[in-house]
């Protein structure tokens, strides 16, 4: 039974007559005593006694009327929640990354989040990298993502994905002839990297460092077109993750060499206060960002 047939029952029953009814539903008296026709005429039986001032429910009217009620009690309830959802839909989320090459795929997923999830608004906050997880802990940002899972009891940590960093050379570095790069050839290796500080470039941090190994030069270059330039002249080696670089037209002269004997591999955390973990717009964000980058 349609919808509307439950609204004219109930209708017609709460306000006595058809005369009283047809403003309620914005229709006619000829219109509203049609539907009725049409509606009896599927039941198989009549819904209303008429009488000239009094239209009263046929017993199997009432168990129509109550089974609509319930019904629509249900819808009314459920779209009260819908819209007390929606409203939690509505933000503004500040984001930020330790890592310059992460940001190689965020215009793109911001961008299908606005296609999805219009109400929520994302802003990248560039000032916020290299120190996100300080910036979200003074509200500066809303999300971060890191390499390295923080230690703090306020804040939650998801898992992203996996990647590998590797050296980018050109084929005529003398470190080609090895099969990995190991920390001891960095010593007198020029390395370009995208910034400084050194603590925030992960070659360093996480391979060089725990070595005692600091290159004979370093050298920041903030442009990845102009590192790749260098590194294609063989100025110097570039230590990224390949799928940092699909966006940028490789030279077949650089060749990919793996950092370490085992590889060096990081993962990636999406972080956020725990104190926000029960916003929806929010959970949209991370559920969202969680599903386009899972497995790199």
């Amino acid at each position: 039974m349609e919808i509307k047939y439950l609204k004219l029952i109930k209708t017609i029953a709460d306000e006595g007559s058809i005369a009283n009814s047809s403003e309620k539903l914005f229709l006619t008296q000829s219109a509203l005593s049609h539907q009725l026709k049409e509606l009896e005429k599927q039941l198989g039986f009549k819904v209303f006694h008429r009488t000239r001032n009094k239209w009263k429910l046929t017993e199997e009217g009432t168990e129509l009327y109550k089974l609509g009620n319930t019904i629509l009690e249900n819808i009314n309830k459920s779209f009260q929640n819908i819209r007390q959802i929606r409203t939690g839909s509505t933000g503004n989320i500040k984001v930020s990354t330790e890592c310059y090459s992460f940001y190689q795929g965020l215009p793109s997923f911001i961008q299908k989040m606005g296609l999805l999830y219009p109400e929520i608004n994302v802003d990248l906050i560039l000032e916020a990298t290299q120190q996100p997880i300080p910036k979200i802990l003074s509200n500066e940002i809303d999300i971060a993502i890191v390499s390295s899972k923080p230690e703090n009891d306020s804040l939650t940590s998801i898992e992203i994905f996996e990647d590998e960093i590797c050296a980018i050379m050109h084929k005529e570095n003398k470190l080609n002839k090895l099969e990995f790069i190991d920390a001891k050839h960095f010593s007198d290796t020029h390395l370009i990297i995208h910034s400084f500080p050194l603590e925030t470039v992960s070659v360093y941090e996480k391979f060089l460092k725990p070595n005692n190994i600091t290159p004979t030069k370093i050298t920041a270059v903030p442009l990845t077109e102009v590192a790749l330039e260098m590194v294609n002249a063989n100025f110097g080696i570039l230590c990224m993750p390949k799928w940092a670089l699909k966006s940028f037209k490789i030279s077949n002269d650089l060749v990919y060499k793996k950092i370490g004997k085992n590889g060096l591999k990081r993962t990636h955390y999406l972080v956020v206060r725990k104190s926000d973990e029960g916003k929806k717009y929010i959970n949209d964000f991370v559920m969202s960002f969680v599903g386009e980058f899972w497995g790199g």
